[in-house]
């Protein structure tokens, strides 16, 4: 049967509705989270932590579908895989992603587990700390593949926080072995140095054997090869690898290509919010990579893409990127 679409981008990852607010150090040390990481809760956690933050901003996130929002916006026809349950927050979720132009055909989750949550907390300085109840995300299994879409993409892009639920990592795996087998490129994105530690056999073997391109930060990759040079997990990473986006904060990024490395530099902002930086990167690398665009112009679009989302607070753009980039 042929695929009623042709996308771009399909991004398989955790669907979470972001809660997203400003907060002081003490707050974070009170209810003793650490710094800039991301930490799964329980339920009960949730409300307590929702209950004793300030306002905050709520919209469809996780870190496949922020890079997903962001490459509709520049054009790219993309798709999202991933689950809500059938409540008002999985109601919200689905709404705004596919307000933005994102394709988003897995079915509700009915009578389980409620919507995942994610509460951000923005520090003074931009760093962002975010607590995760996963709720109905941990229920996204190979049942929920969509193979038309997987087919359809011309790279299936994979959440590295999938490796973390069981039933959830299977599907991760089934799907690049369906994106593979249907000529398409596969795309990882390592998310954490705390999700990379948990499963760090994994995902070299991952990247090793199934990807064709890897996404990570500086810590990120540091914590894959356990090398303290980035040199040197760099080098590794093209052994592993066709390409290799790594990002490096206000050094820009690093992309590699076979034996090119174009090191790109960071566009000059002040950071109002580190939330999504990585995810931005990835879209907008992606964006220009689907229009056949070389690697540094891929890098380029991404540190623009970047630039532009922690110079605000929330992990959306607020200006016209397509316009920053010049197309």
């Amino acid at each position: 049967m042929a695929t009623p679409l042709s996308l771009d981008i399909l991004g398989i990852g955790n669907a979470i509705l972001d809660v997203q607010a400003r907060t002081e150090d003490q707050f974070l040390a009170l209810h003793g989270m650490t710094k800039g990481s991301m930490a799964l809760i329980d339920a009960e956690a949730a409300d307590r932590i929702y209950a004793a933050m300030g306002p905050g901003v709520e919209s469809s996130g996780g870190s496949v579908a922020n890079s997903c929002a962001v490459a509709a916006g520049l054009g790219a026809k993309v798709g999202f895989l991933g689950k809500v349950a059938d409540d008002a927050l999985g109601a919200t979720f689905r709404h705004d992603i596919t307000a933005v132009g994102v394709h988003f055909p897995t079915p509700p989750l009915v009578g389980g587990a409620p919507t995942a949550r994610c509460m951000i907390l923005v520090s003074p300085d931009g760093q962002r700390t975010m607590n995760t109840f996963l709720g109905a995300c941990v229920t996204f299994g190979e049942g929920d593949l969509d193979q038309d879409s997987i087919a359809a993409a011309m790279v299936v892009y994979l959440e590295g926080y999938l490796f973390d639920p069981p039933a959830a990592q299977a599907a991760f795996r089934r799907a690049a072995r369906m994106a593979r087998a249907a000529g398409r490129r596969v795309a990882i994105s390592l998310s954490d140095p705390f999700c990379v530690g948990r499963h760090r056999a994994a995902f070299r073997e991952f990247v090793r054997n199934e990807a064709d391109i890897l996404f990570a930060n500086e810590a990120e990759v540091l914590a894959l090869y356990e090398v303290a040079s980035f040199e040197e997990a760099a080098a590794l990473a093209a052994k592993d690898t066709a390409f290799a986006a790594l990002t490096r904060s206000e050094k820009g990024s690093v992309v590699i290509e076979g034996t090119t490395h174009v090191t790109v530099p960071a566009v000059p902002t002040t950071v109002v919010d580190s939330t999504g930086a990585g995810d931005a990167y990835a879209a907008g690398f992606l964006a220009a990579l689907t229009r056949g665009k070389p690697v540094g112009e891929c890098g380029r679009w991404g540190s623009i893409c970047a630039s532009e989302v922690i110079s605000h607070f929330g992990a959306r753009p607020q200006a016209d990127l397509k316009a920053l980039i010049g197309i």
